[in-house]
């Protein structure tokens, strides 16, 4: 089981995730705040840069908050 920090902009012009520090991360993502897409599409991005499938991955806190923790398990 890891920890993973993350540091959330939606409604960014481009995509992206940039690693900035050994467990923490920055992602950028179109996606807007509303009904949890923001949220799922985190979760895919950093999936993919992860090179890890969709289910190992588990937001712990941070529904809300542009501050949020991933589990990776």
């Amino acid at each position: 089981m890891k920890i993973i920090k993350v540091r959330v902009t939606t409604r960014a012009k481009t995509e992206e995730v940039k690693k900035i520090g050994p467990d923490e991360f920055r992602v950028r993502t179109t996606a807007t705040p509303v009904d949890g897409k923001a949220n799922t599409r985190v979760k895919e991005l950093l999936a993919k840069h992860l090179d890890v499938p969709l289910y190992r991955l588990f937001l712990k806190s941070g529904q809300t908050s542009r501050e949020k923790i991933f589990i990776l398990d």
